[in-house]
């Protein structure tokens, strides 16, 4: 077989840039690059998305939580302002039924009157 000489020179061959295709690259760059950031932005959007319905499903279940709550201090609230609580409430301060004979109507006009202002007529006193 026959082998050119290694000490024979190649050459030098200087090729013209093809700047279409420098273009053509540059574009594809920067379309990938937006597709890319497109990808990159939906998915935040969606992992976004199921945070904020993790958060909501967790205040609702709070919501429902303090709504019980609310529910029964109500509840007990109205079961402490029976007349019958209040009594046996009452009685254990030591207090007692007010009597007939503790009433005076005419200190309690009086009363009314000595809170009224000065300025009011006599007109509106005496009603």
């Amino acid at each position: 077989m026959k082998r050119v000489p290694s000490k024979q020179r190649n050459f030098v061959i200087h090729r013209e840039r093809d700047r279409a295709a420098l273009k053509r690259l540059a574009l594809m760059l920067l379309s990938g690059l937006v597709l890319a950031g497109g990808f990159v932005y939906a998915a935040g959007q969606h992992f976004s998305a199921v945070r904020l319905g993790y958060e909501g499903e967790k205040l609702r279940a709070e919501k429902a939580k303090l709504q019980d709550q609310q529910d029964r201090l109500l509840l007990a609230k109205q079961v402490a302002a029976t007349p019958a609580r209040l009594e046996s409430a009452a009685i254990g301060l030591g207090m007692r039924a007010v009597q007939s004979g503790q009433i005076d109507p005419a200190r309690r006009v009086k009363r009314q009157e000595a809170e009224l202002p000065a300025n009011v007529p006599p007109t509106v006193r005496a009603r």
